[in-house]
């Protein structure tokens, strides 16, 4: 097996609201190296680093808007937001679970901060990220998969290292509860001080470590601080990463899709035309109704 090497190690670009309830930094697409192709299937990667929000009545959020040709997956770390979509699927999650919203043919949706939880306020922290679909996958219809924190399958590492939650995919014969549409690995590694763990890829796959908290050396020299991203070479197949405090670190892999990709604001297609059509499809309602 040959070692997967850090390709780069980004900083977080300046922060900015998406609606008022989410202060994101984008890692993906940010240049040249993380870009939507080049990441495929990860398209977008928004992170909402620990920001403190006050008491507020009215939740804040994003109202209702579309979405087509990918999915959206909502991890929570710290926080609660309530989710609705036009095709059925809601609810509410909180610290540890995720939201997996396959927009498919078109959906809308809205996200804002649950009710109860806004008017105490206090610390949050989400990713959002958006998975790329096939063509043929794009065409289906809506679903949605609410995963709870004690839903999530978890890894205990040897020597206390810590544990790896298992979202989607698999680690050393833990299974993940989210169904994906092409392969799909989906980590949060929480490691103790000095703990280690090793990752093993195919060297195709496209591959990115977030770190959440804490710092951590990958293979025993590239260091990646807090709210950082480790961008992966495709050169190898295994790594290992290194808790140098108490870390958390979203690790996420995934086979690329070898698809043209045609992307406008809230729809990724594979043509102009067919984005043109998304437009069209929106404007028309097609997408269902959501009131806002």
């Amino acid at each position: 097996m040959r070692t997967k090497t850090v390709e780069l190690v980004a900083s977080p670009r300046a922060p900015h609201f998406v609606g008022d309830g989410f202060r994101v930094h984008n890692f993906i697409p940010s240049g040249f190296r993380l870009d939507m192709q080049r990441m495929s299937p990860f398209i977008m990667l928004d992170y909402n680093s620990t920001y403190k929000f006050p008491p507020s009545d009215k939740p804040k959020g994003v109202g209702v808007h579309p979405h087509k040709g990918f999915e959206t997956v909502t991890i929570a770390y710290k926080g609660k937001v309530a989710h609705h979509d036009s095709s059925g699927g809601g609810g509410i999650i909180g610290e540890g679970d995720v939201q997996w919203m396959t927009a498919a043919n078109g959906v809308l949706h809205k996200e804002y901060h649950e009710e109860e939880w806004s008017k105490k306020g206090g610390d949050f922290q989400m990713v959002q990220l958006w998975v790329n679909l096939r063509a043929r996958d794009k065409k289906g219809d809506p679903k949605y998969q609410a995963i709870k924190y004690e839903d999530i399958n978890r890894y205990k590492l040897q020597d206390d290292a810590g544990i790896v939650e298992v979202i989607a995919g698999e680690y050393n014969g833990t299974k993940g509860a989210a169904s994906t549409f092409t392969p799909v690995h989906m980590f949060n590694a929480k490691l103790n001080k000095g703990g280690k763990a090793d990752f093993q890829f195919p060297a195709t796959y496209n591959t990115v470590l977030l770190v959440l908290e804490g710092n951590i050396i990958v293979n025993g020299k590239e260091e990646t601080p807090t709210d950082h991203l480790a961008l992966m070479a495709n050169d190898g197949e295994t790594f290992e990463i290194e808790a140098t405090d108490d870390a958390v670190v979203l690790v996420l892999s995934g086979e690329p899709i070898n698809e043209p990709i045609a992307a406008q604001g809230p729809f990724v297609m594979n043509t102009r035309e067919e984005l043109i059509e998304a437009f069209n499809d929106f404007n028309t309602g097609k997408f269902g109704y959501l009131e806002d």
